[in-house]
């Protein structure tokens, strides 16, 4: 319950007749008549028999005076409570009063219908007090005038603001409905979340099914009002045709006397009919029009018309341009200028206040009360971060944050490449780093740094060694080349000798995408994995089902693509992978390592693809005969998990021998592939990857038959 029903309802107790009967030193037997008063369930079903009652009954000129008194005020109740409400759902109980009210002037004009057609030859009091004010005040004694009033009322409400607001309250209704079943949705997923507590769940669906009734009802009771403006039509004709053949025929009245005197009631009684109505109409496009605005009609009225300035202003200026006008009078328009302009300055001094803004500047969470952070943060470990010292702060964060917008290239870009999300990257300042320092850390652990001159520029020579510029030696974290940082204001000759110039947060960008190249494998969490295979394609669905988890494991697949990953092989053909380890799992194969080597072959057009040359072929280095006898013959262990024994000095020298190989080929232009047998590929790379972690070692099988090899060297 919100606050202006508790409020409503705390009053009706404080204030209620039946209270004020407990209270008073009465008998019991008055005591019990609290049960017929209004408010009660007796009370409600003794009104709306009564309504029925004056249908049939006739009523004394009194009794219809109180009647009809009654409905004007109630009108204008029910006007007010419509246009101080906050919001529809405020009043669930308008349908059934729009009904009552309806019922109410149609069983008054009945009743008053039955007095005109009777009595209406005795004069104007015929009918009661009542209809005749409104015949001769509203009128001014003028039928004529009286009938075109009476017209243009039932076409304002009939026409206008009835049709308006039913079509409203359909959509309202259509709307409604439709929308019910995300709204649930929505209220389950906070409830299953922890967002909201069970009490606040049914709260919001109880409202929920308040809202879709309410206007669905409202959709309904509109067509009560535009009932009741035809039936006061057809009403008032009868009564005319009616008051002039009882008063002609049976009375012996003139034509004229006749016409006045019945017609005169009549149009009355239409007015006393309609003016109800056209309120009642009023409050009810009111309540439908609200939608979803917050606050009563005048709040927001005030403050969506009168919050900006500007617009007073310029309707100031509008009338002040009428007002000189010739012909338009001067002083009106003059007057609503300066209520206008007078109203665009005072909310020029004191703009509106934005409360939503102010309710979140002010909203602090709930354990901030201490001011510590609550336990569980240090609990938290961040899968990347960026630690940044003093002086780098500022390319990241303010006008000139290109960091942030590189690090969201570098996250497309690594997805495009390699079939894997980059999680997020966390940027933090540390001030245990010097000044010009960086750090990249994976779960914690540092796994590189470097330094850059925030307002320097770094220079670097593509044929090697050092620049010929002035400026600060260093070596270029990435990669360990010789570079300068040079001025900003050497860029323009720094380019004009060829040499290739970099800004700082670049530096650090292409340090970070080799760091997280090196160490994929580490970031592919299982969470990330089963987001994978959650955002594939629905028709590749059906493969996943089969797949997990009868065959493997979501670990099983994330280990697969971790080694994947760590050779810097794409996982972006997910599906073929997976097709691949169906494939492998119905070959009997259990391992990760035998499954890995199978998805490897199966994937040997995109390996060989990837490590093509730019000549079309893919360079290759191979191993002697002899050294694939050592090799073979000191390879121990399980079939699918073969370790290489070498003794320290054969090592040293196959390491030896294998440095000059690829320093070799690199010394011709070429990024050659070491080629093996399948069984010495995997001890093969664990000695690659400790001398050049980039070098690419291949078994035979994971070389498309149509891919063209040329061998650039031998390691002997």
């Amino acid at each position: 319950m919100n606050t202006s029903e508790g409020v409503l309802s705390s009053f009706v107790k404080k204030t209620s007749l039946s209270g004020y009967f407990q209270k008073m030193p009465l008998p019991a037997w008055l005591q019990g008549g609290q049960r017929w008063l209004p408010g009660t369930d007796v009370g409600l079903a003794l009104a709306v028999a009564g309504l029925l009652s004056v249908l049939v009954l006739p009523l004394p000129t009194f009794i219809l005076d109180v009647g009809l008194a009654l409905s004007v005020t109630a009108s204008v109740l029910v006007l007010m409570v419509a246009l101080f409400l906050t919001r529809p759902l405020d009043f669930t109980s308008f349908p059934t009063l729009l009904l009552l009210t309806t019922l109410l002037r149609l069983s008054l004009e009945v009743a008053t219908t039955r007095l005109i057609l009777s009595h209406g030859y005795e004069g104007m009091y015929a009918a009661g007090h009542v209809v005749a004010a409104f015949g001769g005040f509203l009128m001014g004694g003028d039928v004529v005038i009286g009938a075109i009033l009476f017209a243009i009322l039932l076409v304002v409400n009939f026409m206008v603001i009835t049709k308006g607001s039913g079509r409203i309250a359909e959509v309202a209704a259509r709307f409604s409905l439709d929308a019910m079943p995300g709204k649930q949705m929505a209220i389950d997923a906070e409830l299953s979340s922890g967002a909201i507590s069970d009490k606040i769940a049914r709260q919001r669906r109880k409202e929920l099914q308040e809202e879709s009734g309410f206007y669905g009802a409202m959709d309904g009771a509109a067509k009560f009002v535009r009932g009741d403006a035809i039936a006061s039509l057809i009403i008032t004709a009868i009564n005319i045709v009616g008051g002039l053949a009882i008063g002609i025929g049976r009375h012996g009245m003139s034509v004229a006397d006749a016409a006045s005197a019945f017609t005169t009631l009549t149009i009355g009684d239409g007015l006393v009919s309609q003016i109800p109505a056209l309120l009642v109409s009023t409050a009810s496009g009111i309540v439908v029009t609200k939608g979803g605005t917050e606050g009563a009609a005048d709040v927001a009225l005030v403050r969506q018309l009168g919050g900006n300035p500007k617009p007073l202003a310029l309707a100031a200026g509008s009338a002040a341009v009428l007002s000189l006008m010739p012909g338009l009078p001067t002083l009106p328009f003059l007057g609503l200028a300066a209520l206008a302009g007078g109203g665009a300055w005072l909310r020029h001094r004191s703009p509106v206040k934005d409360q939503n803004a102010e309710e979140d500047a002010v909203s602090l969470p709930e354990n901030t009360q201490s001011g510590e952070p609550p336990i569980t943060e240090s609990l938290r470990v961040d899968l990347l971060r960026l630690e940044l010292g003093f002086n780098l702060l500022s390319i990241a964060s303010g006008d000139g944050a290109r960091l942030t917008e590189q690090i969201k290239v570098l996250r497309r870009t690594i997805a495009g490449e390699m079939g894997f999300i980059l999680p997020p990257v966390r940027i933090q300042d540390n001030l245990q780093l010097s000044s010009d320092a960086y750090a990249v850390k994976i779960k914690e652990i540092e796994i590189g740094h470097g330094e850059v001159r925030i307002s320097r520029i770094l220079a670097m020579n593509p044929k090697g060694g050092l620049p010929d510029l002035q400026g600060e030696e260093t070596r270029e974290p990435a990669f360990n080349l010789p570079a300068l940082w040079i001025d900003q204001s050497e860029r323009e000759n720094a380019i004009i000798k060829g040499y290739t110039v970099v800004d700082p947060a670049s530096v650090i960008i292409t340090h970070l995408t080799e760091l997280v190249r090196e160490n994929m494998a580490d970031l592919l969490s299982y969470s990330e994995t089963q987001k994978l295979l959650d955002d594939m394609p629905r028709d590749q669905q059906k493969l996943i089902v089969d797949l997990i988890p009868s065959q493997v494991s979501v670990s099983v697949v994330q280990r697969v693509l971790q080694s994947l990953l760590a050779e810097q092989i794409s996982i972006r053909d997910l599906s073929g992978i997976l097709e691949a380890l169906q494939e492998g799992c119905g070959q009997g194969l259990k391992s990760v390592l035998a499954l890995t080597s199978h998805v490897r072959t199966r994937l040997a057009r995109q390996i060989s693809f990837a490590v093509t040359g730019p000549k079309g072929y893919i360079p290759v280095l191979t191993l002697s005969p002899d050294w694939e006898v050592v090799l073979s013959e000191n390879m121990i262990g399980p079939a699918d998990d073969r370790q290489l024994a070498l003794p320290p000095s054969r090592l040293n020298e196959l390491v030896g021998k294998l440095r000059q190989a690829l320093d070799v080929a690199l010394g011709q232009g070429e990024n050659p592939v070491i080629l093996v047998a399948g069984g010495m590929r995997r001890p093969m790379r664990m000695i690659v990857e400790r001398i050049r972690p980039a070098t690419m070692v291949l078994s035979q099988t994971e070389i498309s038959t149509r891919a063209k090899i040329r061998t650039v060297g031998v390691i002997q």
